[in-house]
This record gives C-alpha cells, sequence and structure tokens, in this order.
C-alpha cells in the first residue's frame, strides 16, 4: 500500500477500505493458513507462552552451544540426504552441510569440540542405495 489516507477520512474506515479492496483483487487467496483457525484460539495463555513456543521451535537447541547445535544439525542433515528422493538432492543436503561444517572449523564455535568433519558424500549416496532407494 503506497496510498495515504485521505484527509478528514476516518482512520478506520480507510484501512477498512484498504482491506476490502485487496480482498476483491485476491490478494488473500491461497495463503497457507487460510480458513484455518488461528493456532491457540479460544485456549488461556500461560504466563510464558511464547519462551515455550519458542523453545519448541528451536528444537530444543536454546542456550545450547553452537558446537552442539552444529552437531545436531549434522545429524539430521545426514538423515535427510538419506531419505531424500535423489541422489541429486541428497548430494545437495550434504554439499550444504559440509559448507557449515567447513566454515566452524574455520572460525571454531563457542562450547565443547565440535569433533565434527564433512561428510563423504559419495559414501552417503552409497549408504543411501544400501536402503533400497533408488535415482530417479
Amino acid at each position: 500500500m503506497t496510498q495515504r489516507k485521505p484527509h478528514g477520512m476516518d482512520f478506520e474506515s480507510w484501512i477498512d477500505r484498504q482491506i476490502r479492496e485487496a480482498q476483491e483483487r485476491g490478494e488473500f487467496d491461497g495463503l497457507p493458513s487460510a480458513g484455518k483457525p488461528l493456532p491457540g484460539a479460544g485456549e488461556p495463555l500461560e504466563e510464558d507462552w511464547w519462551i515455550r513456543k519458542k523453545v519448541r521451535e528451536e528444537e530444543g537447541t536454546t542456550g545450547l552451544p553452537s558446537s552442539l547445535v552444529l552437531r545436531r544439525e549434522a545429524e539430521t542433515a545426514k538423515a535427510r540426504a538419506l531419505a531424500a528422493e535423489t541422489d541429486t538432492e541428497a548430494r545437495a543436503i550434504i554439499e550444504a552441510m559440509n559448507a557449515k561444517v567447513l566454515d566452524a572449523l574455520r572460525k571454531p564455535l563457542s562450547g565443547p569440540p565440535l569433533n565434527l568433519m564433512p561428510f563423504d558424500a559419495d559414501a552417503v549416496v552409497r549408504e543411501r542405495k544400501g536402503t533400497s532407494r533408488t535415482d530417479r
């Protein structure tokens, strides 16, 4: 919205008009949560609800040293690569993770030693094929 509220028009009615016009243009059609209730709507909020939500979103990594977070991320990346649909997708996942590992090895992270080396993409692809998946 680049328009300014016209002088003399009530602010609320100006906003309502902007929303109505956007709806008519279909700008709200196909949004990911369209037609779904808001999460937690109608439920009483706990005192620290936002902290609990953040911890759930971070999968329990909040407060962990960077080196431990990267180790967990590496485990997840390998599992994703093994479950990938194609060898190309598996290699892309491993290469992205390897870039993060190499960066962490160049400039050490906080926390305990990383004890992590880049993955061998070929070995992961062979292991993936051993789990009865084929390249498509």
